[in-house]
């Protein structure tokens, strides 16, 4: 994965003015564009499509710079229709207008190429299994809400303190399959997760596929297939967080397994009575890599 991943960087600089042609350079690294995109943006800290844009703006700069062309030939070049379009991206990269850094030299924001490297240091321990499930369904209260990488989502906690107490012991009651008990579902989520994306996020439990839905639940249909099952305990939701983000530096890289689209459970086992600790169970969906 470190290896494709710094692969698609260089090509990423071998074709900078151009669309690139994910699902093509992803079948050609050995893997599939949902897992690239997302183990990308889980290791760089930003999606595919803003690292393109940074580093584009950042090879446009010296054009503008050296003014030796017109401003709509640089635009042209680095793949804008119109000089407007080049300035809007130009601006929201460097705070700065074409003219202005024309003139003054700056001010300049550069990307550095990135550049993949695997450490290894054991930093999170990663009690995992492998479980292999039948088609499911998901049942529960759904919202869409914004991706928060860190900390409490309130737009989480809202909904969920916006539902009747005897919503979650119905809840309990319905759930009949694995994972058990009541989960925290994130379901249609950007492969580049960016933050502040929307996402399905569901509160609700795990049923088999043969098992009645109450009319006023939403449903999410999960297919068959093999889930990577990591175990987590302490401050909640730190601890659950740390482990999710150790899965793309750490697990990931380092097993033949890749994200399939799918949703992200985290089944929540047991709290400590002020609810500032918990064990979890994170599931995310995977297939041979």
């Amino acid at each position: 994965m470190i290896s494709a991943l710094n692969r698609l960087v260089d090509l990423v600089e071998e074709h900078l003015t151009e669309e690139l042609d994910m699902r093509g350079l992803a079948e050609g690294l050995g893997t599939t564009e949902y897992h690239l995109r997302r183990m990308f943006s889980s290791l760089a800290g930003m999606p595919l499509s803003e690292y393109v844009r940074r580093r584009r703006m950042t090879v446009a700069a010296a054009d503008v710079v050296r003014a030796e062309d017109d401003l709509l030939s640089i635009a042209v070049r680095h793949g804008y229709g119109s000089t407007e379009a080049f300035g809007r991206a130009f601006r929201a990269v460097h705070g700065a207008g074409l003219s202005d850094v024309r003139r003054d030299g700056g001010p300049l924001r550069t990307q550095p190429k990135l550049r993949f490297h695997l450490t290894v240091e054991g930093s999170t321990p990663m009690d995992t299994r492998l479980v292999d499930r039948p088609a499911f369904r998901l049942v529960g209260h759904a919202a869409r809400v914004p991706l928060i990488h860190q900390g409490v989502n309130p737009h989480i906690q809202r909904h969920i303190a916006a539902l009747p107490q005897e919503s979650h012991a119905r809840l309990k009651a319905l759930g009949d399959s694995e994972p058990s008990g009541l989960l925290q579902v994130t379901d249609d989520l950007d492969p580049d997760a960016p933050e502040g994306s929307e996402l399905t996020y569901l509160h609700g439990v795990a049923v088999s596929r043969n098992t009645p839905t109450p009319d006023d639940l939403d449903a999410i249909e999960v297919e068959a297939g093999k889930w990577a099952v990591f175990s987590t305990a302490g401050p909640f939701p730190q601890a659950l967080q740390t482990t999710w983000a150790a899965t793309a530096t750490e697990w990931f890289p380092s097993n033949p397994w890749r994200l399939r689209p799918g949703p992200s459970i985290v089944a929540l086992l047991d709290f400590t009575d002020d609810h500032s600790a918990a064990t979890c169970e994170l599931w995310l969906p995977v297939e041979p890599a």
